[in-house]
């Protein structure tokens, strides 16, 4: 027997079909209707009977709102070449990106901004975002993730003053993006993330339109900002498609003043 006999076989196209399907809770027949394919075809699909074109798999996966890294991972199993490619943001191809992220960085100067991936790491930051890493633990910062940072006891919560508003809005967000995404490390995530002390409070603020990171500085000054989220709404590169970049801007003149 060789040695490749024991490593385990990708799964195939149905097995991950019928895991998607499943998550989003609807029947063969559901997604039938809903790609405007045969009940019977798409059984065939499902149970390995029938191969699907490309076609077939980007439409299934647009139907079950599948994200673009997972249907490269259909692509695969179904035989067919990924739709998105993966490269490095320091990669001569993205110089567009690299630039247009720096730019917006750049412009929301001085107020803080950050850029993370799909896992909620900082790979980049703009200089005001100095102020969410004063004070932080260095074993946070040497492999800064924008949910440990905010959430841990080593790192901001113990300065947020609505740390229970502004836990349960980031675990929600986090709980949202596992349902969509079906990230194992996102649900690891979002394990480790629920273990820290503190409760949640789903209380609003700002009229109920929006929650405020109400943030004390070290100095004891109190600052409010309101977080806008930018993303690339056509990227046809996995590092781009799932890069957000993470603006926070002053909720109050007072804020806006201090940080002039």
């Amino acid at each position: 027997m060789t040695a490749t006999a024991d490593l385990p076989q990708p799964p195939a196209f149905g097995t991950l079909m019928k895991q998607w399907r499943q998550r989003r809770r609807l029947s063969q027949l559901d997604l039938a209707v809903e790609a405007e394919v045969s009940a019977r075809h798409l059984s065939f699909i499902e149970t390995g009977r029938a191969s699907p074109s490309r076609a077939m798999v980007l439409r299934l996966a647009g139907v079950l709102d599948v994200p673009a890294r997972e249907q490269n991972r259909w692509l695969l199993a179904a035989g067919l070449a990924p739709e998105y490619t993966e490269r490095s943001l320091d990669d001569p191809d993205m110089a567009a990106i690299a630039d247009g992220v720096e730019r917006v960085l750049h412009a929301y100067n001085p107020f803080p901004c950050v850029v993370v991936d799909r896992q909620w790491r900082i790979v980049r930051a703009n200089d005001g975002a100095g102020l969410l890493m004063d004070g932080v633990a260095a074993e946070l910062l040497a492999a800064p993730n924008a949910l440990r940072i905010a959430l841990h006891p080593q790192g901001l919560a113990p300065r947020i003053r609505n740390l229970g508003q502004w836990r349960h809005h980031l675990v929600e967000r986090l709980r949202r993006e596992v349902s969509v995404s079906g990230s194992a490390e996102l649900s690891a995530l979002l394990t480790e993330i629920d273990s820290y002390p503190g409760q949640s409070d789903e209380k609003h603020d700002l009229g109920g339109v929006a929650v405020p990171l109400e943030l004390y500085t070290r100095d004891g000054r109190l600052l409010r900002f309101l977080s806008m989220v930018t993303t690339f709404g056509t990227a046809r590169d996995l590092t781009a498609a799932e890069l957000s970049i993470e603006a926070f801007l002053p909720a109050d003149e007072a804020t806006a003043d201090a940080l002039r």
